[in-house]
């Protein structure tokens, strides 16, 4: 391997991890880099949903007229700190303005120009885990609280299925089938066929990680402080530990903390934006849910996992590097404990993850407009454990300077 191209990866998340492996796929030597253990990350605090047909943009006009309530009721399915608004109101304006009907289809079809990768990208990393269980077998269930929540999605359901997704709506009888938990509770549901979850968000992260180790790779554990530069190109990452690592390709893929690096990079105008994300995890809920299930009117998401329930749900715009609120953990375990009164609570474990949320919900993944040997792998949102592999795989062929599989203008850097 003395001979091979030498790849850094800034960021051991989901996305992070898929793309050395899909640089290793390819004969790089890979060195992944992030401060935490692995399967600490941002997607470790998610619902564990591969959704599929999760396209359509969350500026969508039926969230936009709720939101004004949302942030006058701190117990809503969004939160917004008072003394971030100035700083996010930007963010809000381009948020907003991908709300228009036209935009909601461009933004949705580029999306599922990645979406409908997903499982045959994840296909080749998860047969190299020695854990063949690693994604479940069962679909996803969406809840709706009223009738005419429903008919408002219909519109939305009709576009995922013009752009080749399945969706079927379930009545009373059928709900109570699938999850005899919720039986006589809702009469309202869609199936999303397609849609799968992962047995355990910290360890789909740990497995794939250990592969990427076992064929060669190497992952440190350590933050990285600057980039260096030589020639138009990085030649170099400095750790804060004073070490300094050469490299022919770097990817940044760290979220969040991509941001650091922004103003070298040439993209400092990319409205990155923090959004956490709060999960209650039951190691003994006694109560069975069958299935990961979205309860949108609620405020929350059910998923069964090896390590317990996890109860996710809630956004909070809090700001840059803020302390979380577990109190937003709680009221999410509150209201799920109002659907299901039997749920024992205790033992609980709080999380938030802070999503890396771009206004048009999509990610980028490009080149560095300055450093042509920096690729950009960040943004997914609520999205990173769905696009984790095929960003990989996209990544890759832009390292080996292959014409893309898919057309990734709708998630160049500059588009802002």
């Amino acid at each position: 391997m003395s001979d091979a191209q030498q790849a850094i990866v800034i960021g051991g998340g989901i996305v992070g991890i898929c793309c050395a492996l899909y640089l290793q796929r390819e004969n790089w030597q890979v060195t992944l880099i992030d401060p935490a253990e692995p399967g600490d990350s941002t997607a470790k605090w998610s619902c564990g949903q591969i959704a599929v047909s999760e396209v359509i943009p969350l500026s969508k006009p039926g969230i936009l007229k709720k939101i004004p309530g949302w942030l006058l009721d701190q117990t809503g399915p969004l939160a917004l700190r008072p003394k971030v608004l100035p700083a996010i109101l930007p963010w809000f304006l381009r948020f907003i303005a991908c709300a228009r009907q036209h935009r909601i289809r461009e933004i949705a079809k580029a999306l599922a120009s990645l979406t409908h990768h997903i499982y045959d990208d994840y296909a080749p990393l998860l047969d190299a885990c020695e854990d063949k269980k690693l994604l479940g077998e069962r679909p996803v269930i969406e809840l709706f609280g009223q009738e005419k929540d429903l008919i408002h999605e219909r519109a939305f359901f009709a576009l995922r299925k013009e752009l080749g997704f399945k969706v079927e709506e379930l009545n009373e009888t059928a709900i109570a089938e699938l999850e005899p938990a919720l039986a006589g509770k809702l009469k309202y549901a869609v199936l999303l066929p397609e849609w799968r979850a992962v047995a355990d968000t910290e360890g789909f992260i740990a497995a794939l990680t250990t592969s990427f180790i076992a064929k060669g790779g190497k992952r440190i554990l350590g933050k990285v402080n600057a980039l260096e530069e030589k020639n138009g190109k990085a030649s170099a990452v400095l750790l804060a530990s004073g070490e300094q690592l050469p490299a022919d390709t770097l990817v940044l893929a760290a979220g969040n903390g991509s941001k650091a690096f922004f103003r070298q990079l040439g993209i400092n105008k990319v409205p990155l934006a923090a959004i956490g994300g709060y999960q209650a995890v039951l190691p003994d809920p006694q109560v069975e849910i069958r299935h990961s299930i979205i309860y949108a009117d609620g405020g929350f998401c059910f998923t069964p996992m090896t390590r317990g329930l996890q109860i996710g749900g809630t956004i909070e715009f809090a700001g840059n590097n803020a302390q979380p609120n577990f109190n937003r953990a709680q009221i999410i375990l509150d209201k799920a404990k109002k659907l299901l009164p039997q749920l024992n609570t205790e033992p609980v474990e709080f999380g938030v993850g802070w999503r890396p949320f771009l206004p048009d919900t999509k990610p980028i993944i490009d080149k560095s407009p300055r450093l042509d040997n920096v690729l950009l792998a960040f943004g997914h949102g609520q999205l990173g454990l769905a696009l984790g592999a095929t960003t990989g795989r996209l990544i890759a062929e832009l390292a080996l300077a292959k014409t893309p599989s898919q057309d990734l203008t709708p998630f160049r850097a500059t588009r802002f």
